[in-house]
C-alpha cells in the first residue's frame, strides 16, 4: 500500500509534552467500526464499563532503562568525537545494537567511551567496540563489561530517552523517570514504553478487579525503532526493526482458557498486541513463545488473538497507524483521528488514549 494513504496533518498543539494527571483522567476515544463508524468521547478511568466479566487484559511488563548514551570516539590516527547512541537491542550479555549519531562518521573498529555528556566525564566507566555498522546509523557495540556489571554501567550513566517528538521540544527531567514508566513495569531492557499502560493506576486496577476483568503480563522489549518514519513510498519496502519478547506458557494457557469460555483479548498497547499475534498460531491459539519479532501489520492482516485494543495516537505515516488502521479500518481511523484532533485530544507517548473494537 502506499504509505501516503496514511498521512494526516497534526498541529503541535496536539503534541502533549507531559502526561495527564492523575493518569486516569486522560481522554479515551471509544470507537466501533461495525456498520457505520460510531465514536464515543469518556476517560480512561471508564475503561470498566466497557469490559464485561471474564475479558482479559494483557499489559507488556517491559521497563524502561536509561539507554540514551553520550560518548567519545576513540580511532588511531584520528581526532576524538562525541557521539550519541540510543541502545535498541540486547542481542548478547555484552552486545547491544543501538542507533549512532553522527552515524557517518563511525566505523567498525572504532572504540566509544560513554560517560561524557559535555558537562560530566566519567570516561573509562563504560566502554565499547564498534562491532558492526549497517544503514541508517545503526552500529553493534560488543561492551567491555558484560551481565548485571554492564547494566550498572548503563543505569549509572545513561539518560532516558524521550521520544525526538518530546526531546526537540523540552529536555528530559527527574520527572520522566516516573512519568515515562507504567507502575508495574518489572522486566528491564525497553527503549521507549509501552505509553498505553501509562495510564493505568492503582485505583483503575481496583476498578478492573471489581468488575472481574483479569490481567496478564506479557513482554517485549520496546525498541528504538518505533520512533523511525517510514522512508519508504510503499508499505512492501519497508523493514521493520526487531524486538525481543516473550510469553509465558502459563500465560498462554490461561489467555486460551479466556477464548474458550467467550472472554475477549483486550491488548493495551500495539507492543502487547504484536507479541499476541507474533505468538498466535492460525487457529487462533497463543503458543508460548520467546524471540524476536519484526511482524509489521498493515491493513489486509487477519487477527488471530486480540479482540480490542487499547492504545494511544500515533504519528502521520507510522507503522502504528497503519496497525490501528489494519484493526479498524483505513477509513474508520481517518475518521476518528480527524475527531480526536478538532476536538483536541492529545497525541503520543504522554497523550491520551483510544479503545478501539476491531473489525470483522
Amino acid at each position: 500500500m502506499r504509505v501516503e494513504l496514511f498521512d494526516f496533518d497534526l498541529p503541535d498543539k496536539n503534541i502533549a509534552l507531559r502526561p495527564a494527571s492523575p493518569r486516569d483522567s486522560a481522554r479515551l476515544l471509544v470507537v466501533r467500526p461495525e456498520g457505520e463508524t460510531t465514536l464515543a468521547d469518556y476517560r480512561v478511568s471508564d475503561l470498566p464499563s466497557f469490559l464485561r466479566p471474564g475479558d482479559a487484559l494483557v499489559f507488556n511488563d517491559t521497563k524502561v532503562i536509561p539507554a540514551q548514551l553520550e560518548g567519545i570516539r576513540r580511532r588511531e590516527g584520528a581526532g576524538a568525537q562525541q557521539v550519541s547512541a540510543t541502545l535498541h537491542m540486547r542481542t548478547a550479555p555484552n552486545v547491544w545494537k543501538a542507533f549512532a549519531k553522527p552515524g557517518k562518521r563511525i566505523k567498525a573498529g572504532d572504540r566509544i567511551e560513554f560517560g561524557h555528556d559535555g558537562n560530566t566525564c566519567l570516561l573509562g566507566s563504560l566502554a565499547a567496540t564498534v562491532e558492526e555498522k549497517a544503514e541508517g546509523g545503526e552500529v553493534t557495540l560488543r561492551f567491555d563489561l558484560s551481565g548485571p556489571a554492564l547494566d550498572e554501567a548503563i543505569m549509572a550513566v545513561g539518560h532516558i530517552p524521550l521520544p525526538p517528538y518530546i526531546a526537540a521540544k523540552r529536555a528530559e527531567d527527574d520527572k520522566d523517570k516516573q512519568d515515562y514508566q507504567t507502575i508495574y513495569a518489572r522486566e528491564d531492557g525497553a527503549v521507549a514504553a509501552p505509553t498505553a499502560g501509562l495510564h493505568f493506576t492503582p485505583d483503575l486496577f481496583a476498578a478492573l478487579d471489581a468488575a472481574g476483568v483479569e490481567r496478564h503480563f506479557v513482554t517485549l522489549h520496546v525498541g528504538a525503532g518505533t520512533f523511525l518514519p517510514v522512508k519508504a513510498d510503499d508499505t512492501a519496502d519497508h523493514k521493520m526493526h526487531q524486538e525481543i519478547g516473550y510469553v509465558s506458557a502459563d500465560t498462554a494457557e490461561r489467555l486460551n482458557a479466556v477464548k474458550a469460555r467467550g472472554g475477549r483479548i483486550v491488548s493495551v498497547g500495539t507492543t502487547s498486541l504484536r507479541l499476541l499475534e507474533s505468538a498466535a498460531s492460525d487457529d487462533g491459539t497463543i503458543e508460548p513463545w520467546r524471540g524476536a519479532t519484526g511482524i509489521f501489520i498493515t491493513p489486509g492482516h487477519r487477527f488471530k488473538a486480540v479482540d480490542i485494543l487499547m492504545t494511544n495516537f500515533h504519528l502521520p505515516k507510522s507503522t502504528l497507524f497503519m496497525l490501528v488502521s489494519a484493526f479498524c479500518g483505513l477509513e474508520t481511523m481517518r475518521t476518528a483521528y480527524a475527531h480526536a484532533i478538532s476536538s483536541g485530544y492529545r497525541f503520543y507517548s504522554y497523550g491520551d488514549s483510544s479503545l478501539l473494537f476491531r473489525k470483522d
